[in-house]
């Protein structure tokens, strides 16, 4: 078999979607823009039961599914969603002295991740989520 093409691209891919979000989020730096990804990946993560979380994990780049996975150590039950301007300060309090999210952050990475992913295979993933999971994704028309 040979070596696929998503793992052959995941450096660029990866730089292309930190961009977009960066840019969506009216960041100057994809420095900036790491916390905020992270922060988001996270606060989606806490949500969702683990067989729930592989599920959407399956439909993310190598890079991404590997930051939204990494260092994680399920317990207990998924916390609920939150109205987003709670989510917001959740994404916000991740390395709070150096994290730069702006106010649309959960939308700037939605906007980026729908960018870098196929949109049927995501929206087959969410159906089988819990109803908010497709809420959270969601972009409004300012962001696309």
């Amino acid at each position: 078999m040979t070596w696929p093409l998503e793992y052959q691209r995941a450096s660029q891919d990866f730089e292309r979607f930190m961009v977009t979000a960066r840019d969506a989020a009216g960041l100057a730096t994809t420095n900036m823009a790491w916390t905020m990804v992270e922060g988001v990946l996270l606060a989606f993560r806490r949500r969702l039961a683990v067989c729930e979380a592989i599920e959407f994990a399956n439909v993310l780049p190598p890079l991404l599914r590997a930051l939204f996975l990494g260092n994680w150590h399920p317990s207990g039950e998924a916390a609920p969603f939150n109205p987003r301007e709670a989510l917001t300060e959740e994404v916000r309090s991740l390395r709070a002295q150096h994290n730069f999210s702006p106010p649309n952050a959960i939308e700037a990475v939605a906007a980026a991740l729908r960018g870098s992913v196929d949109e049927p295979s995501l929206e087959r993933a969410l159906a089988k989520l819990p109803p908010q999971a497709s809420e959270f994704w969601a972009v409004p028309r300012s962001c696309e």
